[in-house]
């Protein structure tokens, strides 16, 4: 009985390592690398002091009322995929004394070519190309003839943040397009 046992076993153990053996015949493996490469989408905010866009802008002081400075802001897509750009423009007036400003009083000369404006931002409704530049979103900025005294040794700053999405699958126009950052 022992014997007919163990001959069993043998024979159960002769069978698993062919039975293994033969599936290792019948199995292979593979490996396939993929490389997929996503665009990227990034944006930068150039500024201007004269027609010519040669000189950047920088912060000028000294300024009087009723003076228009030139100040030439665009957005330029540095990215490798066509993007939806749209801008947030804010204006500060920092005074030296006590009292709110009117920050109306600095007006800026807006550029409507291709900018339409919808809940406090200005949306360009043209692709952005990698490498094309937005028209400007305003050419000059003009500090109001009826600033008082109280605007002396003031500093107004006008901010603009620009924000890009991607065109590809998002939407027909600009105002279609979804994923914008938070402001």
């Amino acid at each position: 009985m022992k014997r007919k046992l163990l001959i069993l076993s043998v024979l159960a153990i002769c069978l698993a390592t062919l039975a293994a053996g033969t599936i290792a015949y019948f199995n292979s493996e593979g490996k396939a690398h993929n490389v997929i490469t996503t665009g990227g989408v990034e944006i930068a905010v150039q500024e201007w002091a004269d027609e010519a866009k040669t000189t950047p802008f920088e912060d000028l002081t000294g300024v009087m009322p009723n003076t228009t400075v030139t100040k030439i802001a665009e957005i330029k897509n540095t990215g490798a995929s066509d993007a939806w750009v749209r801008v947030k423009v804010e204006k500060n007036i920092k005074l030296q004394g006590e009292g709110t400003p009117d920050t109306s009083l600095v007006e800026l000369t807006r550029s409507a070519s291709h900018w339409t404006e919808k809940d406090g931002y200005y949306y360009y409704t043209k692709p952005l190309k990698p490498g094309e530049v937005t028209a400007p979103i305003f050419t000059a900025v003009t500090f109001n003839a009826n600033m008082g005294n109280e605007y002396q040794n003031a500093t107004a700053t006008v901010d603009v943040f620009a924000q890009a999405v991607q065109t590809a699958n998002n939407g027909a126009t600009v105002m279609d397009a979804q994923g914008w950052p938070r402001a």
